[in-house]
């Protein structure tokens, strides 16, 4: 994949599952705002993160649950997508490590995938 490659189209969503609570989302979004390279990319406006209630691949609403979505911005069509995405899953495993020091239980697992802005 070339430097911008289907950036334009893609972001990156991210579900906790199981038994995770609106309190797990709004930690990792947090979290992943603070993680480097992240940070700075949001900082420069090349990325946004957002949280949105979850939907099937159908866009129907899932209960209560909510996702965490980056999108890349038209100011980070020079992004590399491939990247960004292990960014984003390097930063999600360090939350659940985190997350496992300082609060008991299993944390919730992460689902990080690629969606084309039209799915959903």
């Amino acid at each position: 994949m070339a430097e911008g490659d289907g950036v334009a189209d893609q972001d990156i969503c991210i579900r906790l599952e199981g038994n995770a609570t609106e309190g797990d989302v709004t930690a990792l979004r947090n979290w992943l705002e603070r993680e480097r390279p992240l940070e700075d990319l949001l900082r420069d406006g090349r990325v946004r993160i957002r949280e949105r209630p979850a939907t099937d691949h159908d866009g129907t609403p899932m209960g209560t649950s909510q996702e965490i979505v980056i999108a890349v911005t038209s100011a980070g069509a020079t992004v590399v997508f491939q990247e960004l995405l292990e960014q984003v899953r390097r930063g999600v495993r360090a939350w659940r490590d985190n997350r496992r020091e300082v609060e008991n239980g299993e944390p919730p697992q992460g689902r990080v995938e690629p969606v084309n802005r039209h799915d959903g």
